[in-house]
Formats: C-alpha cells, sequence, structure tokens
C-alpha cells in the first residue's frame, strides 16, 4: 500500500512540474532555456560568453534544448505511470498502451494550458515529442521489467 501511495505522488510530483514550467510566461520560458544553453556552453568552454556568442549559441541549440526537455519529462511521466499502472493490474500489451494514452492526454491538456499562457501556444508537434518521450518510458520500463522476468526464471 505504502508502495502504491508513493508511486501517485511521484506521478502527481511530475505532473505538477510539467505544469509548473509551462506556466512560465513566453518570455520566462525563453529566459530558462536561453541561460541553459549558455551556462552550458560556459562550462564547457570555461570562459564568459559575450553578447553575440550568446546569441549565436542559443539560435543554434534552442530547438534541440527545448525539445530534448519536452522529450526527457516526459520519457519520465512515462516511467512513473507503466509503474503505477503495475501496482493496479498485470503488466501486457493493454497496460502498455493505457499508459501511452494516459501520457498523451496529459500532454494534450498541457498543450491546451499553455495555450491560455502570455506569449505561449499549443503545438501538435510537441504533443507528439511528448508522446513519444513517454513511449521510450514506457518501454524502457519493460525493457528492464523483462531482464529481471528472465533472470529470476533462470
Amino acid at each position: 500500500m505504502f508502495r502504491k501511495i508513493i508511486k501517485i505522488i511521484l506521478v502527481f510530483l511530475c505532473m505538477l512540474t510539467i505544469f509548473m514550467f509551462s506556466s512560465d510566461n513566453g518570455t520566462k520560458s525563453s529566459e530558462k532555456s536561453d541561460n541553459l544553453i549558455v551556462n552550458t556552453i560556459e562550462i564547457f568552454k570555461n570562459k564568459k560568453l559575450n553578447k553575440i556568442s550568446k546569441k549565436k549559441y542559443i539560435k543554434k541549440y534552442v530547438f534541440i534544448v527545448r525539445k530534448t526537455a519536452h522529450f526527457t519529462i516526459y520519457l519520465i511521466l512515462g516511467l512513473l505511470i507503466i509503474s503505477l499502472l503495475k501496482e493496479y493490474m498485470i503488466i501486457s500489451s493493454k497496460t502498455f498502451f493505457l499508459a501511452i494514452i494516459l501520457v498523451f492526454l496529459y500532454a494534450c491538456t498541457d498543450e491546451f494550458h499553455q495555450y491560455f499562457v502570455p506569449g505561449r501556444d499549443a503545438k501538435v508537434f510537441d504533443v507528439i515529442i511528448d508522446t513519444l518521450g513517454g513511449s521510450v518510458g514506457t518501454f524502457i520500463y519493460y525493457f528492464f521489467r523483462r531482464k529481471s522476468w528472465i533472470r529470476k526464471s533462470n
């Protein structure tokens, strides 16, 4: 019972984290991505970047950083959801399909929410990336659980 509660809390916290990031207005969201890019480049280059270099790197990496963030947080959500579902049902292809559907539905509500946030918009492409991330998360779970099952049966 305790494990189920912990898993419910983890799913809720992951969803809350996504909601909080989606609540940032366009300027604040861009600042977070831009700062991540600049700070990462400065760490690897071991020097401060000038304004022109900052803009160059931001332009070069902003798309990949933002989409990777979408993919990654939803990968985590997919892992958490499939782990929670395992507590209530036997893992089967239907369970994985249900987990992916739940990730997809949350991605849709997230984009709908962003539609109402100043400077943000809803993108079908983001729902696709989010769902793909969640799907990969569920398959990672399956892969490691399967390895565990095989080892136990031998």
